[in-house]
């Protein structure tokens, strides 16, 4: 007899137990919308396939879709299935993490990526121990608030003015580093910040989750962002 109040993992499980849709849902990471022949070449199945596991997601409701025009594109549903797919990842890989993490791709996606619209990897968490270091952030219930501190590093360092909270969303808060095994920063804020640096050309979009250090942003946001962590990256 099933217990009427565990949490239903089973229908979690069943989603990303297939290899297409665990690659679909991957790619999608970077928080941002996909067209369903993208996220078909990113599973690597035919184009009917595709869309038999886009249907299945969305009834499950691990993804959103939004019509444009003839097109439809999706992207994860919230912020909660992109954690939950970050901390999969952590287990999946704990025994073998620093192997996993010895290619030279996986080095590229280690040093800079998107998790759900946030910088992670190591310039990640470097951009958070540098906030940390400047006491730019306090700890609330709900996770970060900007201090006055923090708004005069933003917007001294990086140029930055930070919007005021929005209810449609956490603000900031702490998220597990699926490569580094430490926090980076999450929610709104972040958002925003990696908006910023993209804006700034100080870090470059690339194919998927990859984010990629430009040589402005060489010259001119690492520096900053060692110097506040008093480390280097």
């Amino acid at each position: 007899m099933n217990a009427p109040h565990e949490p239903r993992l089973a229908r979690v499980a069943a989603m990303v137990a297939d290899p297409a849709r665990s690659r679909m849902l991957s790619y999608l990471m970077n928080g941002e919308f996909a067209s369903a022949g993208e996220l078909a070449k990113a599973a690597s199945v035919t184009p009917a396939t595709a869309s038999g596991h886009l249907t299945r997601l969305l009834e499950a409701r691990f993804v959103v879709c939004e019509p444009r025009g003839r097109h439809r594109y999706y992207r994860l549903a919230d912020a909660d299935v992109a954690h939950a797919l970050e901390a999969l990842a952590l287990v999946a890989e704990r025994d073998v993490h620093d192997q996993a993490w010895a290619h030279p791709e996986r080095q590229r996606l280690r040093y800079a990526r998107c998790c759900y619209g946030h910088l992670a990897g190591r310039l990640g968490i470097l951009l958070h121990d540098a906030l940390q270091a400047r006491e730019a952030l306090s700890t609330q219930a709900e996770g970060y608030a900007l201090t006055d501190a923090g708004h005069r590093w933003l917007s001294g360092q990086l140029d930055l003015q930070p919007e005021p909270p929005r209810t449609s969303r956490r603000f900031a808060y702490p998220c597990l580093d699926w490569s580094e095994r430490r926090d980076h920063l999450a929610g709104q804020l972040a958002d925003d910040i990696l908006q910023h640096l993209t804006r700034q050309g100080w870090l470059q979009r690339g194919t998927g989750r990859a984010l990629a250090l430009t040589a402005k942003g060489q010259r001119e946001l690492l520096p900053r962002l060692e110097a506040a962590a008093g480390r280097p990256a």
